[in-house]
């Protein structure tokens, strides 16, 4: 890859993501990823007149530390943590892989610890109190999963994380507008059929500020009103650990049944959803429509905005969309409804929005493909 597009990617975190501003501390947390990309990201935050602070991180190393966490371990790692990130004004997090699956093995009881006291404190500090950015860089494993070549994959992905989102920022307007009037949504398709309430919950648009690649709005059902059933077609990787087929039953906005594809899979989902509370309620509710995203790669930040899908969310809410849901847990599950993954519609109010992926009313025909490349 050449060093022009490792500089234009640091450019649009630094000026659009972040717009970072002179004397600005920003904390830079790596994992996995090259030093070519880590050096381009300092000189672009030092070329504005912000102040880098750094740190890298190995997956295999954090895998070993988290195997013999302890609550004491994870309750004084996360209070450093956390002090820290309380004198930082923004915070781009970088996640590579030399393998996806690291984290797969790692006890489940280990993970909440990790979870509860190191990255949720952190994690709430940095979404409530400073501008932040997160983002994955390609890999040989990041490509395998996407089912491609490096050197393909490597392309793909400069595309996806340099595209114009202030053009896309434009054209969701009208998709943000009509989910703060909407009261009722349905979702139907081939293994789907959902209905819930987006009244007076609020509304986001996701146009690069917070995720690179991105291309979402989300908005949140009301905590109680979600009722039916969905069958997810997209593989999801979550905590380390790979589930297919997940499927879930919801009944006056709690999930009462989940299964996946093996029994294994089916364990570890409910031991996930048993978590806390709220882990069984759905915290987002989003529509993806970045147009070079087209196919499940086994990564939550690609995978959610896939054109033509949508996300449903066990667990936390964001406060800017908020149903009151508290969880641990925010794990996005993602269903396409293009064709070639059978279909199906998203009303508002009994209103077509989308049907088979596509926008329908004129007014988001901006959001289509062919209009955002």
């Amino acid at each position: 890859m050449s060093d022009l597009r490792l500089s234009q990617l640091a450019q649009v975190l630094v000026t659009h993501s972040a717009r970072l501003r002179v004397g600005e501390r920003v904390f830079i947390e790596t994992f996995d990823t090259p030093d070519d990309f880590v050096q381009a990201l300092i000189e672009a935050v030092a070329a504005v007149g912000a102040i880098p602070f750094v740190e890298t991180h190995s997956n295999r190393v954090l895998r070993t530390l988290y195997q013999s966490a302890t609550t004491e371990q994870m309750q004084a790692i996360g209070q450093h943590e956390l002090e820290r990130m309380k004198t930082m004004d923004a915070y781009f997090g970088i996640r590579g892989a030399s393998n996806s699956l690291e984290m797969s093995d790692v006890p489940a009881e280990k993970m909440a610890l990790y979870q509860n006291f190191w990255w949720r404190p952190v994690a709430d500090q940095r979404v409530n109190h400073t501008k932040w950015v997160v983002l994955r860089y390609p890999s040989p494993a990041f490509a395998q999963s996407a089912g491609m070549s490096t050197e393909a994959f490597t392309d793909f992905y400069f595309d996806v994380c340099t595209l114009d989102y202030a053009k896309m920022q434009e054209a969701m307007v009208p998709l943000r507008e009509r989910m703060l009037q909407a009261d009722r949504v349905q979702l139907t398709g081939e293994t789907l059929d959902l209905s819930f309430s987006i009244k007076d919950i609020g509304a986001v648009m996701c146009y690069g500020e917070r995720n690179i690649p991105d291309g979402e709005c989300f908005t949140c059902p009301v905590r109680d009103s979600v009722n039916g059933h969905i069958l997810f077609n997209t593989a999801s990787l979550y905590q380390g650990s790979l589930f297919e087929g997940i499927r879930l039953v919801l009944e006056n906005g709690k999930i009462v049944e989940a299964t996946a594809s093996t029994p294994a899979q089916t364990a570890r989902l409910n031991q996930i959803l048993d978590s806390d509370e709220g882990a069984r309620y759905i915290g987002e509710f989003s529509l993806g429509f970045n147009p070079y995203v087209l196919q499940p790669m086994r990564d939550t930040l690609f995978d959610e905005k896939i054109a033509g899908s949508f996300h449903f969310t066990p667990g936390q809410a964001y406060t800017t969309a908020d149903n009151g849901n508290r969880s641990q847990v925010h794990w996005d599950l993602v269903y396409i409804q293009r064709p070639e993954y059978g279909g199906g519609e998203v009303r508002f109010d009994g209103e077509l929005i989308r049907k088979d992926g596509l926008f329908v009313p004129d007014d988001l025909l901006g959001l289509n493909p062919e209009n955002l490349k």
